[in-house]
């Protein structure tokens, strides 16, 4: 017979609260805070966003909740009343995490990459035994814990994504999960609108992932981040170990060769020592050397080598993430690399010079809309894209929104494509721009709807 989730008594006692109006169930199959996902069997979270999550608990006990966690009763349904839903949100994560104590557990944070790196994880987790991670990148101060309390009691790995806007926010999320393993992907300028000592202050929030490690636990960080010797100093003044990866020399896991055929990826590289060779559904080289930041990861929370590769093998890329698509177009074919998800300098370079390595008969082009969250110095951050641009060999650039307006003026005038202020504006000079045989690569920040032209091309 399979365990339920959660029972209503473990709950109390994970919370301290008290139980009203159960009836003949006492047990639950999941747990949530939004009622329009919820499922029956579900634990609803009442909890206090841009609107009460109070006002929803008859809403959620109509869709099949058993019990509701509420700081007062209301009719319809069992409740667990708490002083805090919040809080008792984050008791229940961390009786869930000591209630699976041996359970091995990783923790993902960086300024880009974190979602495909988690993932990665996850698929070798997965093929290893019992694993357990968030749906989607559930990486707040809700989406942690929440992630936590999903959490099966008979779960033997379990990875976790910590994200941040502002310092002192990784902390209580990293002691809540007690992480074996940590990977930082990498340090960049994101954010940096709320750290006035900017990248610098980035880097010192990201290193509270190591609060929370268990005492010798594994800090896996980016040798060719600039900040690395910064990382490695704050982590083994944690009691960390430190492992390395990239493309330097003398790194624990270190790209060697990285090659696109088609819509995968070759790569070869060197762990510890040990030459390997796999291939990935993510053409960009940047994800190659995420990949190695995985097996790291995986290697720590005790999945074998050899089902670390199986895995990478069958990761399929994430949506807006680097997915390749080639379809026909205008008599023959046009082949779309969807980075559309979200997008600050480190990663508009990164998938520029992805971009710029590929083989193709026809043009490369970039279709690019503005960056979002940089701080004071937005402008000057779009505009210094042209030197990333210009080096990637691109045929031709599309831009969209007022930011990408300082690299349009940046820009060598042969490169230039298409200028509008909005995504939907420049959408019809890239359709009519676009020629068979060539590949365009579509990035932007989600507030900028990069996603939106990806879209159409895909259904057009």
């Amino acid at each position: 017979m399979t365990r339920p989730l959660w029972t209503f008594d473990e709950l109390a006692k994970a919370t301290g609260g008290t139980l009203t109006g159960v009836g003949g169930i006492t047990e639950a199959n999941g747990i949530n805070f939004d009622s329009r996902g919820l499922e029956a069997g579900d634990v609803f979270l009442a909890l206090q966003g841009a609107r009460d999550g109070h006002d929803f608990v008859p809403q959620a006990f109509q869709a099949g909740a058993v019990l509701a966690v509420t700081r007062r009763p209301i009719d319809g349904g069992a409740c667990l009343l708490v002083p805090d839903v919040q809080k008792a949100l984050e008791d229940i994560a961390v009786f869930a995490r000591n209630r699976a104590p041996d359970a091995r557990r990783g923790a993902v944070t960086g300024s880009v990459g974190k979602t495909s790196v988690t993932q990665m994880v996850m698929q070798g987790l997965q093929q290893a035994g019992r694993a357990h991670s968030a749906i989607k990148s559930f990486n707040n101060h809700i989406g942690v814990p929440l992630t936590l309390a999903r959490m099966p009691a008979d779960t033997q790995r379990a990875v976790f994504e910590i994200g941040m806007n502002h310092a002192d926010e990784i902390t209580p999320l990293s002691e809540f999960v007690a992480p074996h393993a940590v990977v930082i992907t990498t340090v960049g300028a994101v954010h940096t609108e709320n750290f006035p000592d900017g990248e610098a202050g980035v880097a010192a929030a990201k290193a509270e992932i190591f609060d929370g490690l268990v005492p010798g636990g594994l800090a896996i960080l980016n040798a060719d981040n600039r900040w690395f010797e910064y990382l490695s100093t704050k982590a083994r003044g944690s009691g960390a170990l430190v492992a390395a990866f990239g493309e330097s020399g003398g790194v624990d896991a270190q790209l060697i060769e990285h090659r696109v055929n088609g819509d995968r990826a070759s790569v070869a590289a060197r762990f510890h020592g040990r030459d390997i060779v796999f291939s990935l559904s993510h053409t960009g080289r940047h994800q190659a050397v995420n990949a190695l930041a995985a097996l790291l990861m995986l290697e720590a929370l005790d999945v074998d080598l050899d089902t670390s590769l199986l895995a990478l093998e069958s990761f399929a890329t994430l949506e807006g993430r680097g997915r390749v698509i080639t379809k026909p177009f205008k008599g023959g074919e046009l082949t779309i690399i969807d980075e559309s998800y979200n997008a600050n300098p480190v990663s508009m370079t990164a998938t520029l010079a992805s971009l710029g390595q590929r083989e193709t008969a026809g043009r490369k082009v970039a279709v690019l809309t503005d960056m979002l969250e940089l701080g004071v110095d937005e402008a000057a951050q779009h505009a210094g894209l042209a030197e990333a641009v210009v080096a990637s060999g691109v045929d031709r650039v599309y831009l969209a929104g007022p930011l990408m307006q300082n690299l349009w003026d940046a820009l060598p005038s042969g490169l230039k494509g298409g200028y509008a202020a909005t995504a939907a504006d420049l959408l019809p000079a890239v359709t009519d721009g676009l020629q068979a045989g060539d590949v365009v690569m579509l990035k932007g920040s989600n507030g900028s709807k990069a996603g939106l032209i990806a879209r159409a091309l895909l259904a057009g």
